[in-house]
């Protein structure tokens, strides 16, 4: 019998719960999918913990959203899936699992290239960095600032803007900067001074896209960046009236609404 984790109630880590779940066979339109790796991110803690509003528990709720496996089974009504395929797994409910059973509409299929651990990271932290940046309209000639460049959204994001034409600087620890310039950033460490640095590496900075969450980014962004509308935060979507920046939900090119500012 495969396993999962699940709560049935909102609070910490101490309320998730690992067990026997059951198989079942997936209806109309999903996918059962053995799942290889499981992708952690911020949402799935703040689903479990009651920050991001969510509809009333009803019995054990799993956990997770990202994940990467092969394809059980598939229910009637789906196209271009198959047991035996590998897949990503992205926006989903229960992917901390053994087995999970989704909707269609959340896989894509995984090539031979990337592997099950990979896939798993790939969902919302790249969905969320792709959406930002075409938020922004970052492209060719922008210099963009991102802060956490070596973070899982922030790598994503290097390569997103690097790809499209823009020059990027990133805010890293200097255990991280070898990283950061192999993705084609030019690595600048946090820190007291950070605007000084900042200005020492570039003429101008057109862009800025805090994945950080500090007061030192917040700062930074807004006195390095002449233009506001071109300044957002992933993070700290509670301070974005303050500064006079965007602010955008994880995964969702759009601004937050008041009642997301206050989950967050």
């Amino acid at each position: 019998m495969p396993h999962a984790v699940f709560h049935r109630r909102l609070g910490g880590p101490e309320v998730l719960e690992y067990a026997e779940v059951g198989s079942a066979d997936p209806a109309a339109g999903e996918v059962a999918v053995r799942v290889e790796a499981a992708g952690v991110n911020p949402i799935d803690a703040k689903l479990r913990s009651g920050l991001r509003a969510s509809p009333p528990m009803k019995g054990r709720r799993r956990v997770g959203s990202d994940g990467a496996g092969i394809v059980l089974a598939v229910g009637a009504d789906v196209a271009g899936f198959r047991p035996g395929m590998p897949v990503v797994v992205s926006g989903a409910q229960g992917t901390y699992a053994e087995e999970v059973i989704v909707p269609a509409s959340a896989l894509t299929l995984r090539p031979p290239a990337v592997d099950a651990e990979t896939g798993a990271a790939i969902g919302i932290p790249v969905a969320t960095a792709y959406q930002a940046l075409r938020s922004l309209a970052v492209g060719p000639g922008d210099r963009l600032l991102v802060h956490g460049g070596s973070g899982t959204v922030g790598q994503a994001v290097i390569q997103f803007a690097v790809r499209w034409g823009a020059d990027v600087l990133a805010t890293t620890s200097e255990r991280r900067a070898d990283r950061v310039r192999a993705l084609g950033a030019v690595p600048v460490a946090y820190g007291p001074g950070l605007v000084e640095r900042v200005r020492a590496a570039g003429t101008r900075i057109d862009v800025a896209l805090d994945c950080a969450g500090t007061d030192e980014a917040l700062a930074a962004s807004v006195e390095v960046v002449h233009d506001r509308s071109r300044v957002a935060t992933l993070v700290r979507g509670a301070d974005a009236p303050r500064y006079g920046i965007q602010a955008y939900a994880g995964g969702a090119a759009r601004g937050l609404t008041d009642q997301q500012r206050a989950w967050r």
